[in-house]
């Protein structure tokens, strides 16, 4: 971290003891230990957009969950009744997301995801006090399967660690992919070691290998693929190819082809100045984790300029849904669940200089909602 985003930091998390705050933001998201890099993104993202709306009247208190569920439920607990939050916000993972959500919402505090998107919050339990900003868990793997099917892919070996997003991941690719499977995986949540997974892979006959194995787990699984000499496909979403895992993973990524509802390269006008003042305070190219910390803090904002939450919380719902903010993302909506419409495009990663991104490709699904929303009953 730079000291100009030391300092923004710093200055952020100080107005949780300034008299005037009239908000309360309640964040608990990953910043230790294996997927630090997530939770740190969406953070960082999340101030940047405060601090450019220059708000004295909303307070911070920011905690890390240590990847852990109990953990996550403790601090929920906390933050609203001895910290009397408004808004909570934050979690990464799906399995924190379930074990906090439900009590979060019951307590008739909203939740705004800026990542993590069970289907079990998207369909029967989803609640009106609960939005998803960056996408149902299945999407980006639902864009890959249709991306498989227009590279001709017709045998694909796919794997995911064993958590709620894992296996909405493999379900989400095999709703679109029109082919048969090579193989199918489910990982342990946090692991390092692929050897087997590698071998399993080789002898199955696969045309393509489909993956999501986010944070640690998925440079781990690149560098071994790698080191293999295996010259098959690989295709994921962008959470196995964002910016952390590919400074890590550097020319073994090169060419590989994933799915995002974002990227850096996207060109309206509020991607563009987000990508620069971020850069600028924080001396890194934004990743996906960022852009949607980023998306949810403006979402928030934009809510708080028609309603309070405290006096007004129909009108505050109704202001989150109207999602009248400009996103990184371009144009979207939510749909009848809280989750967004939207598209999701191709992206392939190339290498700029010494940096390895993204760069858009192509469109793989328009305005997607999700597989869910029917069993939501709002």
């Amino acid at each position: 971290m730079t000291m100009k985003a030391t300092l923004l930091l710093a200055s952020m998390i100080a107005l949780g003891s300034a008299a005037s705050a009239e908000t309360r933001i309640g964040m608990i998201t990953t910043l230790s230990g294996g997927g630090a890099s997530l939770g740190i993104d969406v953070r960082d993202g999340f101030l940047l957009a405060l601090e450019q709306a220059g708000r004295d009247d909303i307070e911070m208190i920011i905690e890390d969950d240590e990847r852990a569920p109990d953990v996550a439920v403790q601090l929920a607990d906390r933050m609203i009744q001895a910290e009397d939050v408004d808004i909570m916000t934050g979690i990464i993972w799906s399995n924190l997301a379930m074990a906090v959500v439900p009590s979060v919402t019951a307590q008739d505090v909203f939740y705004l995801s800026p990542n993590a998107g069970p289907s079990q919050l998207a369909g029967r339990g989803c609640h009106p006090n609960y939005f998803n900003v960056a996408w149902q868990n299945d999407n980006l793997h639902e864009a890959a399967g249709a991306y498989a099917n227009t590279a001709g892919y017709t045998n694909s070996f796919i794997l995911a660690p064993n958590y709620p997003a894992g296996q909405d991941a493999l379900s989400g690719y095999q709703r679109f992919y029109e082919g048969e499977l090579a193989g199918e995986l489910y990982t342990q949540l946090g692991q390092t070691d692929y050897a087997a997974e590698i071998a399993q892979i080789r002898a199955s006959g696969a045309d393509s290998v489909f993956f999501f194995l986010p944070g640690g787990m998925g440079i781990s699984f690149l560098r071994q693929y790698a080191d293999s000499g295996l010259d098959i496909p690989v295709i994921g979403p962008a959470f196995s190819f964002d910016q952390g895992i590919l400074q890590a993973v550097g020319a073994d990524a090169l060419g590989v082809v994933n799915t995002s509802q974002w990227s850096p390269d996207l060109e309206n006008e509020a991607n563009v100045a987000f990508v620069s003042a971020f850069e600028e305070a924080y001396g890194r190219i934004p990743s996906l984790y960022a852009s949607q910390g980023f998306d949810t803090a403006n979402l928030i904002l934009s809510a708080l300029e028609v309603a309070d939450p405290n006096e007004d919380p129909d009108a505050f719902r109704e202001a989150l849904r109207a999602a009248d903010f400009a996103s990184t993302r371009g144009e979207f909506t939510f749909g009848p669940n809280h989750h967004p419409i939207q598209d999701i495009y191709v992206r392939e990663v190339v290498q700029d200089g010494e940096i390895f991104t993204n760069r858009l490709i192509g469109v793989a699904l328009e305005d997607r909602g999700d597989a869910y929303a029917d069993d939501c009953s709002m």
